[in-house]
């Protein structure tokens, strides 16, 4: 009898165990969780949020991302504007990429609450701001949702690409804004 109760707690350590082991494995190289600080994603995530991301999904334009912030020990969450080779300007709170007109329909609802006459965003080239024509090679251009107190790439810069560390997937707090994150 006792054998069997040994052996049944052996079985159960076991499987306890591997999925352990299961869930470190994904979190290392697949999922990881992260907190949203700061208003600089407003209304799209705000302060506080709960969020996952994804290590091997493909970034895309428009993406949100997190990564490791250029100017300090945190973590940014901000929205990828720009790739290498891309050109950037923001003229009469329209954006264009490679001189080509961009919708940001994330941010309606901002440019929606705003007088007459108000901009969401402030006019610039990717040249006045970095030197550069392009982005170059390696790097990625990146604008927080709240325009007016983001900290983005518009004060630090370029973000490498090896300090992404993954793609916004799901929101999983707080509880009424759980959902998955286009």
């Amino acid at each position: 009898m006792e054998n069997k109760v040994i052996k049944e707690l052996l079985s159960w350590l076991k499987a306890l165990l591997v999925a352990i082991i299961i869930v470190l494995l994904c979190r290392h190289f697949l999922i990881t969780p992260s907190v949203v600080k700061g208003e600089s994603m407003m209304p799209n995530l705000e302060d506080g949020d709960r969020i996952i991301l994804s290590k091997i999904s493909n970034i895309d334009r428009f993406d949100e991302i997190a990564f490791e912030a250029p100017d300090s020990n945190d973590n940014y969450v901000k929205r990828v504007v720009g790739f290498p080779g891309d050109t950037i300007e923001m003229r009469d709170d329209n954006l264009y990429i490679n001189g080509e007109l961009y919708e940001e329909s994330y941010l309606d609802d901002y440019k929606s609450a705003l007088s007459e006459g108000q901009k969401l965003t402030n006019d610039f080239t990717l040249k006045e701001l970095t030197g550069k024509e392009s982005v170059p090679d390696g790097k990625i251009f990146v604008l927080g949702d709240n325009r007016r107190v983001s900290k983005d790439s518009r004060q630090f810069g370029f973000v490498d690409e090896e300090s992404v560390i993954g793609d916004v997937k799901m929101r999983i707090w707080p509880i009424g804004s759980i959902g998955i994150i286009n």
